[in-house]
């Protein structure tokens, strides 16, 4: 019986056989004009708006004030660093959409809740460009309940393991804190906005 996800193998791919990235072998001209190599990874999967993904920021507020302003973080194993990840939604763009469609579409598929309005999005976003050239847009919503706190059915693919949380946005940066503790991994984009949040919260208190 399985004890739980975990990486049983690690081997170098030839590029023949990668069916989501690829490697490539960039030459270029730096600032003093000599020429240089850079080895870098990119995604097959971009479609033609030039975007490879969204992630999803989600503000879940009820229209009686029955519960705190709160967002929705999930967990899933990543294979890559081996860990359980926490994260906000996120996923591929598809062909024909835009970055708030497939915003509304991978928060309903990946957590149950359906996005009243997009708030704002922000422009394309990189995450380690010294590596890849996979590239993001963070999308914000609004998820508006008319009272109390609901727990939609999530509409997951065959294969995905999802678990859903919501966090009240006050206590999300403790939360992730101690995530870490447990032995999960934080996604950059979410303590970065986590982080953020708190800051400002402790500047606009004079605490900072």
């Amino acid at each position: 019986m399985s004890s739980g996800p975990a990486v049983l193998s690690s081997t170098p791919m030839p590029a023949s056989e990668a069916k989501w990235i690829t490697l490539k072998k960039i030459v270029y001209r730096d600032e003093a004009g000599k020429e240089r190599v850079w080895e870098s990874a990119e995604r097959t999967t971009r479609k033609s708006s030039g975007i490879d993904a969204v992630a999803v920021l989600a503000l879940i507020r009820s229209k009686t004030n029955a519960f705190p302003l709160s967002t929705i973080i999930i967990e899933q194993y990543r294979p890559p660093i081996d860990k359980y990840i926490v994260e906000m939604p996120a996923g591929l763009i598809d062909e024909g959409e835009t970055p708030d469609q497939a915003a509304i579409r991978e928060l309903e598929e990946e957590t149950g809740y359906k996005a009243s309005k997009v708030v704002e999005t922000t422009p394309v976003l990189v995450a380690d460009p010294g590596m890849t050239n996979a590239n993001m847009k963070l999308v914000v919503v609004r998820v508006d309940l008319e009272d109390k706190m609901e727990h939609p059915t999530q509409k997951l693919e065959a294969g995905e393991f999802i678990v859903r949380r919501v966090v009240e946005v006050d206590k999300l940066d403790q939360v992730l804190k101690e995530y870490e503790t447990k032995g999960y991994v934080v996604d950059a984009k979410l303590q970065h906005w986590a982080s953020g949040y708190d800051m400002a919260r402790r500047i606009t208190a004079g605490q900072l």
